[in-house]
């Protein structure tokens, strides 16, 4: 189960179960996108492919580089969504490889 750290959501570790905020690198296997995660405790490796079914009014996390963001799909690109916060409060777009449907 995730849980937020200050401005981050923290994801456990599938071998360890170690939580930390981890922010990935997209990389292709097999001919998919995919986000590859590692964990520094126990040095596992793990690939999490790019969410491809995205629907305008999904809920989503975006992890950014400074932050983890919660809101709604608003318009939905081929690399990239729009995110919008509830009630309206941020309105940002992220490059679909950083977007988890909930």
């Amino acid at each position: 189960m995730s849980r937020l750290i200050g401005p981050y959501t923290a994801d456990p570790c599938p071998r360890c179960f170690t939580e930390e905020v981890r922010h990935g690198a997209p990389v292709s296997a097999a001919g998919r996108d995919a986000v590859r995660h590692l964990c520094r405790t126990c040095a596992h490796t793990w690939l999490r492919p790019v969410e491809t079914d995205i629907d305008v009014h999904d809920t989503v996390r975006a992890d950014l580089p400074d932050r983890t963001l919660y809101g709604t799909a608003w318009q939905v690109e081929d690399d990239r969504v729009l995110v919008r916060g509830s009630g309206g409060e941020f309105l940002v777009w992220v490059e679909r490889w950083r977007i988890l449907v909930y």
